[in-house]
């Protein structure tokens, strides 16, 4: 925090589970939170001209005021991308080792040989978006010699993809991939972007993994391609309520591995944050350009 007030700061701390509209914050001009905004009215705020968030979503933000106020809003896009991309590559190993199936063995002492496991040597690893999080888990799977293919808006080239898909090929592209790796921004327009449309055009026996956002699922309609095996096994770090409730039969599921939103934690997480945040402070005295402002057009 010394190394912020250096810069010519007044702070105000407040954890932001306790934080309510007070006299000590009406006149703010920064705020820098997560999500505080169940609490705290930011439209009494009436001198706030900029949000830092310290998430790469932005859907907890109040967006229409936001806009409406010309608040700039700025998240951090890239800060949890390396720790999600080793997720990445472990659940895609793991879904294709059967290592939840080992596990339960190990626990039970069961000695078994499994000759169902899988190489992914030579498969094709789709991402649904190519930025940040999809382009650091692509750089981690170079080494597999899998075919690895993008979708994104224009079908633009990506660094670390083979080939990249706009998204009028969306079907097309999902019907070739063995693996399908969800790291596209949860918007009005990607919701329930997976459904039984999109999972009717993939290959039987395909792999998911999500790590974007849980809403991007229609969870009712994987389910029923989990059960019935169109799809062979999910990854899933997210989903469409959290925490995930009790009785939802994805804990039963034994072709899923379920995490609960954890893919972004790493002992690099908060040294990373807050140097985007120093930086981000430092240009936005300086009156520079900032880093990661978030088009509120298109929702990232």
């Amino acid at each position: 925090m010394n190394k912020i007030k250096k810069l010519g700061y007044k702070l105000i701390y407040i954890h932001e589970k306790e934080i309510t509209n007070c006299e000590s914050i009406k006149d703010i001009d920064i705020l820098v939170c997560y999500n505080p905004f169940n609490n705290l009215d930011i439209s009494k705020l009436k001198n706030l001209k900029w949000i830092q968030l310290s998430s790469i979503g932005i859907d907890q933000a109040p967006i229409k005021h936001i806009k409406e106020n010309d608040i700039i809003l700025t998240n951090n896009k890239g800060g949890y991308s390396i720790p999600i991309g080793e997720w990445v590559v472990l659940k895609i190993l793991e879904l294709a080792k059967n290592s939840n199936k080992f596990y339960k063995k190990q626990q039970k002492k069961k000695w078994k040989l499994d000759t169902s496991v899988l190489e992914i040597f030579g498969k094709t690893i789709g991402f649904i978006g190519t930025g940040s999080i999809a382009k650091e888990s692509a750089k981690r799977l170079q080494g597999f010699d899998a075919k690895l293919i993008g979708l994104n808006t224009s079908g633009r080239d990506v660094e670390y993809f083979d080939k990249c898909y706009g998204v009028n090929d969306f079907k097309y592209m999902v019907s070739l991939c063995d693996i399908i790796v969800v790291s596209i921004p949860y918007t009005s327009k990607t919701h329930h972007l997976l459904n039984e449309e999109i999972f009717k055009e993939m290959k039987n026996n395909v792999y998911i993994i999500n790590v974007a956002r849980g809403n991007i699922i229609n969870e009712r309609h994987l389910i029923k391609y989990l059960k019935n095996g169109k799809i062979k096994g999910a990854a899933l770090d997210v989903f469409e309520n959290e925490p995930l409730s009790p009785d939802s039969p994805l804990w039963e599921l034994d072709n899923v591995i379920i995490t609960p939103h954890n893919s972004w934690v790493s002992e690099m997480r908060n040294e990373r944050r807050f140097n985007l945040i120093y930086e981000n402070m430092k240009r936005y005295i300086n009156g520079e350009k900032l880093l990661n402002v978030v088009n509120l057009e298109k929702g990232y």
